[in-house]
Order: C-alpha cells, then sequence, then structure tokens
C-alpha cells in the first residue's frame, strides 16, 4: 500500500475500507441494504469489499449486482464514485467468518478497515464517529453500538437485555459514552491496519461458520492478542457509531437463545486455550458477577409488580449462565484432550487488483 502524500491529514482522517461477509442469498437484500447504508454515510469509506463464503452463485450474483463498464469484463465487481467503490471476493481461506475478515483485511486499501455485518444498516454517521476514536495516534480500534430489530417488531419479553449478544447486538452491561475496552464487537468494529501487521488476523477455526456453528469470540481473541502486541494500545467503543442488526424470528425463540449461549461457553473455552483464562475471560467474571445478579433482581422485581415478562427474563439468566458453563466445561475438556492450538493468520499488505 503506498504512502499518503500529506501523513498527517491521514492520521487525523484515515481512509476506510468496510468488509461485510456474506454467505447465503437468504440475506440478499440485507446485503444490498447493508451496502447501500456504507455507501450513504457522511464520511465517505474509500471501498466497501463484499467477500463471499465460499457460495458462487452468490458471488456471482453481487458481481453483476455492482459490476460496472470494464469492471464488468475483468469480474473485479466496481462501482466507482467518492465512497461507492464496491469491491467482490470470495473467500480465499478455509470456510468461516474469520477467514472472509482474513481475506477483507487483505485486499483493502484503507488505512482502518471497518467490518459490518451483512443483516446490519450504518447510521449516516456510523464512521464519521469512528474516525473521531483515531485522532488520538494510540487507539487502535473503535467499535460502536448495535442495536437489534426484532422480526416480530418487538423484544419477546422473556428475552433478557442482559444477553442481547446473543442475537449480535450491545447487551446491557457495557459502559455508555465512548470507553475504553478489552475488545470491541465484530460485527461493528473497525482496526487500523497497522493492528494486523502487529497481531496477526482473525484466528480460523474460532468463531462463525455461516448458520452451522453459531460460535463466536474471534473478536475478543485478536483483541487481546494485539493489546499483548501493543502494550500500549487503546480499544475503544463509542456509543454514538450505531448500526441496526436484523435479528430474524426463529433468533426470537428460546431454543436458539439456549443453543447460542451453549456455543458461547465452547467459545470461550477456544479463546481461554488460545490467550490464556485470565485474559480471556476477564470481562466475563465482572459481567457473571455483576451484571447478571442485577438482572435476575431486576426480573423479580418486575415479577412482584406483575410487570410482563419479568420471570421470564429472570428464568432466561439463569439458563444462560448454566448453558454458557456447561459449553465452557465441555468446551475446556475437548481442548484438553484435542491438543488444539490457534494461529493468528497472517494477512497482508493490501491487494490493489
Amino acid at each position: 500500500m503506498s504512502a499518503p502524500a500529506d501523513s498527517a491529514a491521514s492520521a487525523a482522517s484515515p481512509a476506510f475500507s468496510v468488509v461485510i461477509c456474506a454467505y447465503t442469498e437468504d440475506r440478499w437484500e440485507d446485503i444490498l441494504a447493508a451496502v447501500s447504508s456504507v455507501r450513504a454515510q457522511s464520511r465517505p469509506a474509500l471501498e466497501t469489499l463484499l467477500v463471499v463464503d465460499h457460495n458462487e452463485a452468490l458471488r456471482e450474483r453481487l458481481l453483476k449486482e455492482y459490476a460496472q463498464g470494464e469492471d464488468r469484463e475483468q469480474g473485479a465487481g466496481r462501482e466507482h464514485g467518492a465512497g461507492r467503490e464496491v469491491r467482490v471476493l470470495a473467500n480465499a481461506g478455509p470456510r468461516g467468518l474469520s477467514a472472509g475478515r482474513n481475506t477483507g483485511i487483505a485486499a483493502s486499501r484503507g488505512e482502518v478497515v471497518a467490518f459490518l455485518d451483512d443483516d446490519a444498516v450504518a447510521e449516516r454517521d456510523w464512521l464519521r464517529h469512528f474516525a473521531e476514536g483515531y485522532a488520538d495516534p494510540a487507539v487502535v480500534a473503535v467499535g460502536g453500538r448495535t442495536v437489534p430489530v426484532w422480526a416480530s417488531g418487538r423484544r419477546p419479553d422473556w428475552f433478557p437485555e442482559e444477553f442481547d449478544w446473543v442475537v449480535g447486538c450491545t447487551y446491557r452491561g457495557l459502559p455508555p459514552g465512548r470507553v475504553r475496552v478489552r475488545n470491541v464487537l465484530g460485527g461493528n468494529a473497525s482496526f487500523r491496519r497497522e493492528a494486523f501487521a502487529a497481531a496477526g488476523g482473525f484466528a480460523t477455526g474460532i468463531g462463525r461458520d455461516g448458520d452451522r456453528r453459531p460460535l463466536g469470540g474471534e473478536e475478543t481473541e485478536l483483541c487481546i492478542r494485539l493489546s499483548r502486541a501493543r502494550p500500549g494500545a487503546v480499544l475503544l467503543i463509542d456509543d454514538r457509531a450505531v448500526i441496526h442488526h436484523r435479528v430474524p424470528g426463529p433468533r426470537e425463540h428460546f431454543a436458539y437463545f439456549r443453543t447460542r449461549t451453549y456455543a458461547e461457553g465452547l467459545s470461550k473455552a477456544l479463546v481461554a486455550r488460545s490467550v490464556g483464562a485470565q485474559k480471556g475471560l476477564e470481562s466475563e467474571r465482572r459481567y457473571a458477577t455483576r451484571v447478571l445478579p442485577a438482572g435476575v433482581v431486576r426480573g423479580l422485581r418486575d415479577a412482584v409488580l406483575a410487570r410482563p415478562g419479568g420471570a421470564g427474563r429472570a428464568g432466561a439468566i439463569v439458563a444462560g449462565v448454566l448453558s454458557a458453563a456447561g459449553g465452557y466445561v465441555l468446551g475446556s475438556v475437548r481442548a484438553r484432550r484435542s491438543g488444539v492450538a490457534f494461529s493468528p493468520a497472517p494477512v497482508g499488505e493490501g491487494a490493489h487488483g
């Protein structure tokens, strides 16, 4: 990647590449909406990269959607204009979100790489708020706030806000404002390019693989590695950088809640195996000992006051904790028996083709 002509201006206002990973045509309209939200930013992105996870039919369809002129012939999938360039890429690694993100990082050209879920739309000032965080050269990552958009039109009465991470959203217990954190949340996050040079990319083998494995934790593992590689690094969440994340109907049911919390336990076992339990579970201990007990008390109080769903929310918190704990125990045993270890994937300096 060529050095910017005015490095001071670049540091104050870095160029953003936005990576959106997609895997299924079932989300076609969501993918188009996600791209449109990036192209409508008040602070334009340099480019949007759509990384398709081993789905040639979807990749071809997206190439046709965004290809124009000579780019159509070359299969580069570009559409030009300020903040309007769209490139469609195939995941160059194994199936899964981590490898897809690494593909996007390697192909991107911006000083900062931002990630947006394929079933989410960003508010107009999303990138502007991210950029403000990077005015401090010590900041290497900035995340935002993710708001659920329930398919039914409203939050299920029984669904506790403390567990909104189950549906990929910001949960009760995270501090408000612009605050320093251990890790950002991957579906609404950004990193300086130098972060990947220092720590490597996302570790494959951790994280989601389409709908087949509702795992997570890949961004936590990366952020912990990054903080170790760069001890003075600052990671922030700015709750003004908002995206709206669609929650499909099946994910509003308790069966998915139970499956996802169990899978999170498995994921945390993998993260702890990779970076150690002390850092891998540092935030989770505070969450489990402070945020969740307060949530149970709140739910029981609502039940006493005859408010809808109070008992259900209290019960869901307890069930979620037990399910996650069960997944963590089993995942830890499996990891020890298999001797599995994860290495950060190397990422390139950028591909301009």
